[in-house]
């Protein structure tokens, strides 16, 4: 029978460098328990400066007394992002890619006592391994644990991409009525032996079972009927197959698979459908990182950023930029979430044969291993991959990974997030089944009423092609406060207006098949220095350690949740100086009532956001009460004497790129370049460039100018070691420009500054 031991304690690490395969720990090395992330406070403090290198990690392994023949696998649930597993000094395996399972069978490598697991894990920058470049932490170390897994010499298949060695696949083919379809792996198959499948209902009774011969491909097909569907967070009902290996009396493995039956598809014209019903998918996109934890979440964790996103009201999560814990798969499928899962091929495309392969890798193992993921519908193949210039070959890149999904996965969709930029009418947008874009009109660029603009714009253009909203959001920093919010000042109430706007015009455009905010929590980006707060993206709805709700978290709530919802906006703007203020509700019901000291005030009627003016403030202290049916909500504010310093952020614009930098240049024409010694050029990598007050000017400028965004100096840090030079054919060119020109404008101006 199969058994599988966490290997969690006893671990020790360093990130002294090796001159060979250490055997045992040195005196300097660090007790570690897994999961584990070395990167869980520095790659959240800003500088661009967290630690990127090859660390390693030793274990000695204590076996148990095993049945002759068994077969011992190490399993490795994620290490960033490449890894070297040794037994006893002997390599054992290799992995590139810094999110997906991979194991090695370690058998023949062990000795009788006295076994040393010792693991290299490196998350420096690989031109081969994807992400190359992203707005996010790369942090690094073994931060999903690590296994030993015994089995006898047959067994279900852990050799193939991380998969589970047991397949579960459905067609609904008619009322309640659904063909299911199953597949074991089996390695090692005696002619007696056999895989006996048997289905149970949420309720545990047995519903069907079928025995088949045990083969390399053990292939079965089931006709049910009077089934409960999955139907997402409405109801998510699960069976449970569970295949059990056997000879003759004996069972010699067993897997479970938890299976929803579901269909789905998606109407350009009217949206999502599940089982024939039509559901709109709006909800949040995910990152996996905790404050002070990185990478290193536990079951506990992963269940309470879903709870959080259930109680936010959300039917989907769209899981960026990477394969995401079996953990957090398991309890989607349990509570109904439909998923997009999706690669790390992101931001930056590098043009090595070895980097694509990777991405077909990454691609191939995520398919694999999330296969019997039922809240799963949606694979996706990229993210903002042409932030520059589109090309052949990232084309046929795209294309490629495509297809290959649907090929390792027929039944499903595919889909891709497009940068804001890219143009309508670009053949990237007819690749994938189904596509989204991210946008950031109201923040980065133009005005809040672009974002309609431009959905409705596509949707006219291209009335075949099922759009959604992959990324939308701003900054909102709690400290902030305004009673004239503007895009740039990071205030919470500038955050409420922008999704105040969202929320409404999405709602008004059911056929968006899906939506999903940027981000559903603050995440770590050491890159960043914005709003006063370093090496964070601060779009969440909920702050980075899960302790605070933003105002917005309750306008979701307000459109999304069938629970009451009631909740006064800015409380945290607590100290106000006017003798009259506006009062901001949140609410899912038909009418608030406003009371001022316990005294009534005024009744008011509406649909989620509730303005109440002119609410007078006496000296000293005021509490405001809002009710709606039986919910109530209280806050309240001090009549203070002067505005209160912290609720304004005080920001040097130096550091805000513009974006008409080229205006009144003649860009048609490309100039000689010339490097000179001692001074920049095209040809310095990013980061050295951003150390110069004068030369990073003329970068945040010129990139600002080129993608129409008003970039600031700390997200150009991302590109760390990339050079302009390298990123020429990526550069998108403006009508009237061409890239030779922009490169050696930018050159010429770089090659005024001294280093």
């Amino acid at each position: 029978m199969r058994n599988v031991y966490k290997l969690e304690n006893d671990w020790f690490f360093t990130k002294e460098p090796q001159d060979q395969v250490p055997a045992a720990p040195g005196q300097n090395w660090e007790a570690v328990t897994l999961p584990h992330c070395w990167n869980r406070y520095d790659g959240q403090d800003g500088g661009a400066d967290f630690y990127r290198g090859k660390c390693w990690y030793v274990k000695n392994l204590k076996l148990p007394v095993l049945k002759p023949g068994t077969r011992i696998y190490a399993e490795f649930l994620a290490a960033a992002s490449s890894c070297e597993v040794y037994v006893n000094g002997q390599k054992a395996a290799t992995h590139e890619g810094g999110y997906s399972i991979f194991r090695a069978d370690i058998t023949s490598y062990l000795k009788d006592t006295d076994n040393v697991l010792s693991v290299m894990v490196n998350n420096q920058h690989q031109d081969q391994i994807y992400p190359q470049m992203a707005d996010f932490t790369f942090y690094g170390g073994l931060y999903r644990g690590v296994n030993l897994i015994f089995v006898p010499e047959t067994h279900f298949d852990l050799d193939y991409h991380g998969s589970q060695g047991v397949t579960v696949s459905s067609e609904i083919t008619g009322d309640k009525q659904a063909k299911l379809t199953l597949h074991a792996y089996v390695k090692n198959a005696k002619e007696t032996d056999q895989v006996l499948f048997t289905i149970y209902d949420q309720e545990k009774n047995i519903v069907g079972s079928i025995t088949r011969p045990a083969a390399e491909d053990t292939f079965a097909e089931v006709l049910l009927m009077d089934l409960h569907l999955w139907q997402g967070v409405e109801d998510p009902y699960l069976y449970t197959v569970e295949a059990i290996l056997s000879r003759h009396n004996e069972v010699l493995d067993e897997m479970q698979v938890r299976h929803g039956f579901r269909s789905f598809y998606v109407d350009p014209q009217k949206g999502f459908y599940l089982n024939g019903i039509l559901t709109p998918l709006r909800g949040v996109s995910r990152h996996q990182d905790r404050l002070d934890i990185g990478y290193a979440l536990t079951y506990k964790e992963h269940l309470e950023d879903a709870q959080l996103i259930k109680e936010l009201g959300a039917n989907t999560i769209r899981l960026a930029h990477y394969q995401h814990s079996q953990d957090f798969y398991n309890i989607c499928d349990e509570m109904g979430f439909i998923l997009w899962a999706e690669i790390p091929f992101i931001s930056s495309m590098n043009p090595l044969p070895e980097a694509h392969q990777n991405c077909i890798s990454q691609m191939t193992e995520l398919i694999n291993q999330n296969y019997n993921h039922s809240s799963i519908c949606f694979w996706g193949i990229s993210n903002e991959i042409t932030i520059g210039e589109s090309n052949p070959q990232l084309v046929k890149n795209l294309k490629e990974l495509n297809a290959l999904a649907h090929k390792l996965d027929p039944s499903r969709l595919t889909t891709m997030a497009q940068v804001s930029n890219l143009p309508m009418e670009d053949e990237q947008n007819q690749i994938t089944d189904v596509l989204s874009y991210n946008h950031y009109f109201g923040w980065y660029q133009g005005e809040l009423t672009d974002n309609e603009k431009w959905l409705d714009a596509f949707h006219a253009m291209h009335p075949d092609r099922a759009l959604g909203i992959s990324e939308y959001g701003c900054e909102g920093i709690i400290t902030y406060h305004n009673d004239a919010p503007k895009a740039g000042d990071y205030s919470e109430e500038y955050q409420a207006l922008y999704h105040e706007h969202m929320a409404k015009i999405i709602d008004e455009r059911p056929w968006l098949w899906a939506t999903h905010i940027w981000n559903m929590f603050d995440f770590g980006c050491d890159a960043r220095d914005e709003g006063g707060v370093a090496g964070r993206n601060n779009k969440g709805l909920m702050t980075l350690d899960r302790k605070i709700k933003k105002d917005i978290f309750y306008l979701y709530q307000a459109y999304w949740s069938k629970a009451p919802v009631l909740h006064i906006c800015s409380k945290r703007y607590a100290k106000r100086t006017q003798d009259m203020i506006s009062v901001k509700v949140y609410s899912n019901q038909p009418e608030v009532e406003l009371y001022v000291d316990g005294v009534f005030v005024e009744k008011k009627p509406g649909s989620h956001v509730f303005v109440f003016e002119n609410v007078a403030l006496k000296d000293g202290f005021t509490s405001i009460t809002v009710k709606a049916g039986a919910s109530s909500d209280t806050a309240c504010f001090e009549k203070a004497a002067e505005p209160y310093a912290p609720y304004v952020l005080i920001e040097d614009e130096s550091n805000t790129g513009v974006t008409n930098w080229f205006d009144n240049v003649d860009m048609t024409k490309a100039q000689p370049m010339t490097f000179n010694e001692g001074y920049f050029s095209i040809k310095d990598q990013m980061k050295v460039i951003l150390k110069n007050d004068e030369a990073s000017t003329v970068l945040v400028n010129a990139i600002s100018s080129l993608m129409g965004m008003k970039l600031k100096k700390s997200m150009l840090a991302i590109m760390g070691s990339q050079t302009l030079e390298g990123l020429a054919d990526k550069m998108p060119a403006k009508e009237g420009m061409n890239v030779d020109a922009i490169m050696s404008y930018i050159n010429t101006e770089l090659q005024k500054i001294a280093k």
